[in-house]
C-alpha cells in the first residue's frame, strides 16, 4: 500500500473517529439535561419547605404574643377602678400637700404700706415704721389663718406650704425664696366669716394694723383661686416607716 492510500484510510478513520465521538457527546448531553433539571427541582423544593417551616414558626410567635397582649388589656380593665382610686388618692394628697391649683370660698385680704405719714384719726405719725407691712405682720396673719382652718392660702400667688419660709432680709421680703413687695395680696380658701372673724375682731391682727395705719382690705368670697405651689418640697429627715 502506497502513501496515498495509508494517508486516505488514516483520513477515513480519524473522520468516522471524529463523527463517532460527537454521537457520544450529544448522547451525554441529553442524558444529563434531564438529571441537572431534576437537581434543581429538588433544591427549589427544599428551599420552599424551608420557608414555609419559617413561616408558620413566625405566625405560631404572633399569636402568643397577641393572646399575651389581650391578657394584659384584660388585666388593665379588670385593674381601671383600683388605678382610678389610686389616681384620685394622688390627686388629694398632692392638694393638701399645695402642689394643685385649687378653688373654693374664703377671704381675700389686702395690705399695704402707708406713705401719708397719717394716722386714721388724721394726725401725723410719730412712727413711720408702724404704717410699713412687715415681714412678721405676713407671718401673724398667715398663723391666725392656719388657726381658723384655712385650708390653701398664698402670698402674692406664692403658695404658703408646710416648708414654706416668710423671711426678711433688710427691706426686701422673700416667701419661698421669692421677692415680693407691697401691695400683699393674700388669699385663703376656708370658712369665709371664721377666717374673717379670726383677723377683723377687736385684737385681731388686721385689726391691729388698721389701728396703726397700715392699708387693710379685706372681703369674703365664694369662690377665690389659689396657685399651686411651684417649687420642690423635699424632707431630710423624716423616712417611712416600714
Amino acid at each position: 500500500m502506497n502513501k496515498k492510500q495509508i494517508a486516505i484510510t488514516l483520513g477515513i478513520m480519524c473522520f468516522a473517529l471524529t463523527f463517532a465521538i460527537v454521537i457520544q457527546l450529544k448522547t451525554v448531553s441529553d442524558n444529563t439535561a434531564p438529571l441537572h433539571q431534576s437537581l434543581v427541582e429538588d433544591s427549589l423544593r427544599d428551599e420552599v419547605l424551608k420557608w414555609k417551616e419559617r413561616y408558620d414558626s413566625a405566625y405560631n410567635e404572633l399569636t402568643v404574643s397577641n393572646n399575651r397582649l389581650e391578657e394584659v388589656r384584660k388585666q388593665a380593665t379588670q385593674n381601671d377602678v383600683t388605678s382610678m382610686a389610686k389616681q384620685e388618692e394622688i390627686t388629694q394628697n398632692n392638694m393638701l400637700l399645695g402642689l394643685r391649683k385649687v378653688t373654693g370660698p374664703g377671704l381675700e385680704i389686702v395690705v399695704a404700706d402707708n406713705n401719708t405719714g397719717v394716722n386714721p384719726d388724721g394726725s401725723e405719725s410719730l412712727d413711720l415704721s408702724l404704717q410699713v407691712v412687715h415681714y412678721n405682720d405676713l407671718l401673724q396673719i398667715v398663723n391666725a389663718l392656719n388657726n381658723a382652718g384655712a385650708e390653701a392660702i398664698s402670698i402674692n400667688d406664692q403658695r404658703v406650704v408646710q416648708t414654706s419660709s416668710i423671711t426678711c432680709e433688710g427691706n426686701v421680703i422673700k416667701i419661698n425664696g421669692q421677692r415680693i413687695s407691697s401691695p400683699f395680696t393674700i388669699k385663703a380658701i376656708g370658712s369665709p366669716g371664721l377666717l374673717s372673724g379670726s383677723l377683723n375682731m377687736i385684737g385681731g391682727w388686721l385689726y391691729i394694723m388698721k389701728q396703726d395705719g397700715i392699708n387693710v382690705q379685706s372681703n369674703q368670697s365664694d369662690n377665690l383661686t389659689v396657685e399651686a405651689y411651684n417649687g420642690v418640697i423635699s424632707y431630710k429627715y423624716i423616712k417611712i416607716k416600714k
